[in-house]
């Protein structure tokens, strides 16, 4: 490019100072072709090769035109500025590209490893899982890990997007790229540098701005007739004013040649990845991961959300609130049973007993020959006798006796939203024969999830609905609380799937859940989105699009990121469009030089892509 450039003014001077000697600058000229022509020959040659046309070759042949008509100026002036635009938009795409492989900088080089009793400086590479690394404060942490000694203040916005700094002690998890800010800590290294978190974001990210969206995958197909279509157009231009008008040749060829230049796609082409690429780039620096242009392209036109209850709309932190035994049991010994037969659970609501149970010093029974029925509770033999520890439809279904006291108590922790664990004793024939007493649990509603409902109706979301494998009434308590419009409970996993398929038949659906027990219904939906998914290996998987915090910030930003990459496209396919119109019309009309031409193509393509650009830096303040 630059090589071509001094080939024109080098000519431009040797035809005023030298009028006479027309070797000496046909010499120039054809160095100015050569230089700034090459790569576009090279181009447009491999892509005839495999039968397809593109807008390499129509520069190239445009400046051909025109030295052919005299103008070698202009041929060489279209073949700089051509070159320049693909300068600035491979800089401009670049720069959309790069922008989340500048987090790998944050993570030091080398770190200090255990080793026996001594601290021991090591390439990062060079460590395994099960080494224990110390850091000191204000240094980047260069791999994922547990913390194992130490307390300290750990800034994790370079991989969740949270500015607010997280407090960090012995068994929290340590993420490669965060900065560590107050204390020194050890930890024990869980992933290799290959595969730690920050990595396994950069790689994301990459697969995603390789993957096209539908808009940009047509353009792409279309440029290939668009292109032959404009040298046929072009062909008709040189040859019916010509020889049916009696036009001279020169001035419908040189018509004909800036009709080439300014009716070539390269706008158009460009303005979709310009767009994606910058939307992909400043999302993931925002913590919030599209795995392609695709999915980001389909956000914008959702109209349900479906949110899971636990984890997602809740705290995803349940705590044990009330523990009513029945039958003559106390609540130490409801509790034993209710710990020994969640012991081995993997459910939250298990979790939250388990805990309770540890507050209050009470140990778990001992259980044999537990087993867990998915959705429905889990059975063991305590003390020779089968017990069971359920949801309360698992308990009406196996015909247990909750009228009275029981069933007084059922209701009335429900209507206050809380989630009920009912522990019971099998008879002999295989009935749940009696309740020995309910646990009731509460999971708070995230604080900022009513504003999150509020910002994603003014976004345009139609129907905002929640599926929970909890009692009816249990969710529409969490419902109100957050302004949710549809409940659907009692969901099992299989029937999450099914709902979000009925739902798809009403509109397009996005499913928010934690990636990992709503994997298949995240699947079924247009989108599936899994959140809080910092380190989380089923979440990267699963999800369409991945929010590595549990901020619900971050979910109006990625539907709002949707809208406003949609609306960015729109403008540069209307403004590349507008500008090919415009300028083909004027040369047809008024007849506008080739300089000219020239300029305003390629000044478009530019444009488009600082506008694309732009995304870069979007902020969502909803």
């Amino acid at each position: 490019m630059l090589g071509c450039g001094l080939c024109l003014v080098a000519g431009v001077v040797a035809e005023r100072m030298w009028p006479g000697m027309e070797l000496l600058s046909q010499l120039i000229w054809l160095l100015a072709y050569l230089t700034g022509g090459y790569f576009g020959v090279v181009s447009g040659f491999h892509s005839l090769r495999k039968g397809k046309v593109d807008v390499d070759l129509l520069m190239v042949l445009a400046a051909l035109g025109a030295a052919y008509v005299g103008a070698p100026f202009e041929g060489g002036l279209l073949l700089f500025l051509f070159a320049l635009s693909n300068v600035l938009q491979s800089h401009a795409l670049g720069r959309s590209r790069t922008a989340i492989q500048s987090l790998m900088r944050l993570r030091p080089e080398a770190v200090r490893v255990l080793e026996g009793d001594q601290w021991r400086t090591r390439a990062v590479e060079d460590v395994q899982p099960g080494e224990v690394v110390r850091v000191v404060p204000g240094e980047s942490i260069a791999l994922d890990g547990v913390v194992t000694d130490g307390a300290s203040a750990v800034d994790e916005s370079s991989v969740t997007g949270e500015s607010m700094p997280v407090a960090k002690q012995v068994g929290d998890k340590m993420f490669a790229g965060t900065l560590n800010q107050s204390g020194s800590l050890e930890f024990r290294v869980t992933r290799p540098a290959s595969d730690s978190t920050l990595a396994r974001i950069v790689r994301l990210v990459e697969e995603a701005q390789a993957e096209k969206a539908n808009t940009q995958r047509f353009l792409e197909k279309a440029e290939q007739h668009y292109a032959l279509g404009v040298i046929l157009f072009t062909v008709g231009l040189i040859v019916v004013p010509w020889r049916f008008f009696g036009e001279g040749f020169d001035v419908s060829f040189y018509r004909a040649m800036t009709v080439m230049v300014v009716a070539s796609p390269c706008a158009l082409i460009i303005s979709t990845p310009a767009a994606f690429l910058s939307a992909i780039g400043g999302a993931a620096r925002n913590g919030v991961l599209f795995k392609g242009g695709a999915h980001l392209e389909t956000m914008a036109s959702i109209d349900i959300v479906a949110f899971d209850k636990t984890g997602t709309l809740t705290q995803g932190n349940p705590r044990v609130t009330d523990v009513l035994p029945t039958n003559g049991l106390n609540e130490e010994e409801l509790l034993s049973i209710a710990a020994s037969l969640e012991e081995r659970s993997e459910h939250p609501l298990g979790k939250a007993v388990i805990e309770a149970a540890k507050e209050r010093g009470v140990s778990p029974a001992d259980a044999r020959g537990f087993q867990s029925i998915p959705g429905k509770g889990v059975m063991a033999a305590i003390n020779g006798e089968k017990m069971v520890a359920g949801s309360l439809d698992f308990f009406q279904s196996g015909q247990a006796p909750l009228d009275g006291e029981v069933g007084r108590h059922a209701e009335r922790l429900q209507t206050h939203g809380r989630s009920l664990i009912l522990i019971g004793r099998y008879t002999e024939d295989g009935r749940i024969g009696k309740v020995l007493g309910i646990i009731g649990i509460s999971d708070k509603v995230r604080p900022d999830a009513k504003g999150l409902i509020h910002s994603l109706k003014c976004l345009g979301i139609k129907r905002v609905v929640m599926l929970t494998g909890d009692h009816l009434t249990v969710g529409r308590a969490i419902a109100a609380e957050a302004g949710i419009d549809e409940v659907y409970a009692l969901l099992l996993p299989e029937d999450k799937v099914r709902v979000v398929k009925e739902l798809a038949e009403q509109g397009r659906v996005a499913m928010v859940g934690d990636g990992v027990n709503d994997a298949p219904a995240l699947a079924s939906a247009r989108v599936g989105i899994a959140m809080g998914a910092a380190g989380t290996d089923v979440a990267m998987e699963v999800a369409d699009v991945v929010l590595m915090s549990e901020n619900l910030h971050q979910l109006a930003y990625a539907f709002a990121l949707g809208k406003k990459t949609r609306r960015i496209v729109a403008q540069n396919l209307v403004f590349a469009l507008s500008v090919i119109v415009i300028l083909v019309v004027s040369t047809l009309t008024i007849g506008i030089p080739l300089p000219l031409g020239v300029v305003g193509h390629e000044g478009s393509t530019v444009l488009v892509c600082l506008n694309g650009l732009r995304l870069l830096g979007f902020r969502w303040k909803g």
